[in-house]
């Protein structure tokens, strides 16, 4: 296993209802849906990391970012292990864009109720983690 472990940051990004995921593609966790979101460089806020990420991969802009809660994720058959870090965040304008087609497939809004499957592991795991989170995320 590599021995490092990474952090990452995950936008939850809230409208009308829905919530904003991204088909994977490439990297660890291909196939599953997941949040916007990516790896913390150093120096870099939560909240920082949050808006530059969502910007990169889906040309949003998002404010009002609140934190949310962390989940430990140890992808097995990737050798990899991350703490995420769950934000909430607004945004009120524009539809997302597929802005790196090498890594997300498609974006899409889900019906809260109606997330689509199989979701992102460390989704998976905010949603064990923290059971009263369903009707939100």
């Amino acid at each position: 296993m590599n021995k490092e472990v990474r952090v990452g940051v995950a936008t939850v990004i809230l409208k009308d209802n829905c919530i904003l995921l991204g088909e994977r593609i490439g990297s660890h966790g291909a196939h599953t849906w997941a949040t916007p979101g990516g790896h913390l460089e150093l120096g870099e806020s939560i909240e920082e990391c949050a808006k530059r990420e969502t910007l990169e991969e889906t040309g949003l802009v998002v404010n009002s970012i609140t934190k949310l809660g962390f989940t430990n994720d140890i992808f097995e058959k990737e050798n990899k292990h991350y703490v995420t870090l769950f934000v909430i965040a607004s945004c009120d304008e524009g539809e997302p864009q597929i802005m790196e087609p090498d890594k997300c497939k498609q974006w899409k809004w889900c019906k809260l109720d109606e997330v689509p499957e199989p979701l992102f592991l460390p989704l998976i795991n905010l949603l064990k983690e923290y059971p009263a989170l369903k009707g939100v995320v």
